[in-house]
């Protein structure tokens, strides 16, 4: 890969006083994003003489407050003689306080962990000078996260900008590659297999063998609820309409050209020839809402499903009246021994089209900055580079052993070659996601697949869905290409968000509207005609325009 060389940003500090409103600039130094070459020795840890740094971060409500009280950090602070004076926000005011901190440079910290910022902040921010560009601490002070871009260059790729600089410091959960990625399917869906055994019904693999499903559903309702002691009406099938893991676009992937709509904020695909399109202006979108039409037509669908929150789902399927329900877990809705998976459905052919990003595994590009109130930036990467380390990260991530309290969520062992490995304990009745609330810190962090088994043991939550996706999906996902979580400049970011404002409300809004009432052949080519005037055309070239970059840049 080709690396351009870091430009200086102009006048950074009287930039920043007139965008950012700094009231009393001169009170702060700022540093105009120029590189600031240290003695490696000086950054060693632990450091010879304590030293204070100051953070930024975020927390569950509810938890512990104060960050220097949670066990990870007070390890790390022996660990490298560097304390961090932290600003903590619960997570429920963070964005209406971030926006505030970073427009002041006296309320700015020299780093903040889990800015969570979007593309357009980050290079906002990096552009008027309240960040500055990380690339060369990364290749002279960072040799954890270092290592993680050199193992794979695609994560650098996609964290460094259109003129070579990379403002933050990126999250990276692998579970899973490829095609097997944990996050290829957000909005799995899953069947009611009691009731099935109940109607003595077999796992249906065609759209219309599904429909039967549910019309036994629909036409036993009297018996399951006797059977099993249900309260409130059988409902075959629940989801929530254009609601992320809770929609049930996964269902109509037979249609058509089999591109179905997974990325269901942008509604793009990427074709087998590495083509951007739009998968709701292809036929099998318009043949698969219509099926979904008729499904709702004869009373198989929650009526509730245009209109309920998260809470009212919840509920009624804890009540156990859901035949078919779409989760990322179906845990989150019933309980796992009642319920499998839902393999992909049969219709013109057969085919799952994986979550656009998700061949990356998860990842997050913003996750956390340093600030050009950092008076020693080398000192700051290098500290932050400790959350790279691949015993230290899956503790920020989920969190970690040795507690005050009763739980834990891993205990201190070892691998097969006698390494210090983390596995997971057991929790007995406590949430997983209360105690990795209560433990884990987030922030910038890399756990890679090869990492399992030899620094942590993969949490259980997270291999029943792999083996999931595994053994059900994967071989039906027959599409090559996903498109990647690239990094687009400021003015491309900023059209294309006002691109999508109206393309993804004009197609949700039929979307739903169409679900519910149908539509004619007529009302299909007013909707194209309307994508259109809305500049689909110029939204799908700039998609195009990156993908082509980032191919090019892949192939060197």
């Amino acid at each position: 890969m080709r690396y351009r060389k870091v430009k200086r940003i102009m006048a950074a500090a009287l930039a920043g006083c007139m965008v950012l409103s700094m009231a009393g600039c001169g009170k702060v130094k700022i540093n105009d994003g120029t590189f600031r070459p240290v003695d490696e020795a000086t950054l060693e840890f632990p450091q010879k003489e304590t030293v204070t740094l100051t953070g930024l971060i975020s927390y569950p409500p509810s938890t512990e407050s104060e960050p220097n009280n949670r066990t990870i950090f007070k390890r790390l602070e022996e660990q490298t003689n560097v304390h961090i004076d932290w600003t903590a926000i619960p997570n429920d005011q963070w964005a209406d306080k971030i926006s505030l901190n970073m427009s002041d440079p006296n309320k700015l910290t020299d780093f903040v962990f889990t800015a969570g910022f979007s593309d357009s902040n980050l290079l906002k921010y990096g552009e008027f000078g309240a960040i500055i560009p990380l690339e060369e601490y990364i290749d002279n002070y960072m040799p954890n996260l270092k290592s993680v871009f050199d193992k794979y260059p695609e994560y650098r790729i996609m964290c460094t900008d259109v003129n070579g600089h990379i403002w933050s410091l990126p999250w990276i959960e692998q579970l899973g590659s490829e095609k097997t990625a944990i996050q290829t399917i957000d909005n799995m869906s899953f069947i009611n297999k009691k009731w099935m055994d109940f109607l003595d019904l077999e796992m249906p693999e065609t759209v219309d063998e599904f429909e039967e499903v549910l019309m036994a559903f629909r036409d036993h309702a009297s018996e399951l609820q006797a059977e099993f002691n249900i309260d409130g009406n059988i409902i075959p099938m629940s989801c929530i309409i254009n609601d992320g893991g809770q929609d049930p676009a996964i269902l109509i992937n037979g249609f058509g050209e089999g591109y179905g709509d997974a990325d269901k904020a942008r509604h793009i695909a990427v074709t087998d020839d590495q083509e951007v399109i739009c998968a709701a202006a292809q036929d099998g979108w318009k043949k698969g809402i219509e099926w979904l039409h008729k499904l709702y037509d004869e009373g198989l669908i929650d009526p509730e499903a245009f209109t309920q929150e998260w809470s009212t789902y919840v509920a009624k399927g804890k009540s156990g009246r859901y035949g078919v329900c779409f989760s990322w877990d179906v845990g989150n809705i019933d309980n796992l021994k009642d319920w499998v998976p839902l393999p992909a459905l049969t219709a013109d052919t057969r085919n799952i089209t994986p979550t656009n990003g998700s061949f990356t595994s998860g990842f997050e590009r913003g996750r956390c900055v340093v600030t050009s109130v950092a008076e020693n930036p080398a000192l700051v990467c290098a500290w932050l580079d400790q959350m790279y380390a691949p015993i230290q990260s899956p503790q920020n991530n989920w969190g970690t052993y040795g507690e005050d309290d009763d739980f834990d969520i891993f205990e201190m062992s070892t691998n097969d070659q006698g390494g210090e490995m983390l596995k997971h304990a057991p929790l007995g009745d406590a949430s997983p996601v209360e105690v990795r609330e209560a433990e884990a810190v987030g922030g910038p962090l890399a756990v890679l697949d090869e990492y399992y088994d030899v620094y942590v043991t993969c949490p259980d939550d997270a291999q029943y869905r792999l083996d999931w996706i595994k053994d059900i999906y994967t071989p039906d996902m027959h599409t090559k290409y996903v498109y990647p979580n690239l990094f687009m400049s400021r003015e491309d970011t900023e059209t294309l968000s006002n691109l999508q404002a109206d393309i993804e409300k004009t197609i949700n809004r039929h979307k739903a509207d169409w679900i519910m009432n149908g539509f004619t052949d007529a009302d299909w080519e007013k909707f194209l005609d309307d994508l259109d005037a809305y500049g689909l055309e110029e939204y799908l070239g700039l998609f195009q325009k990156y993908l082509d970059a980032y191919n090019a840049e892949m192939a060197e």
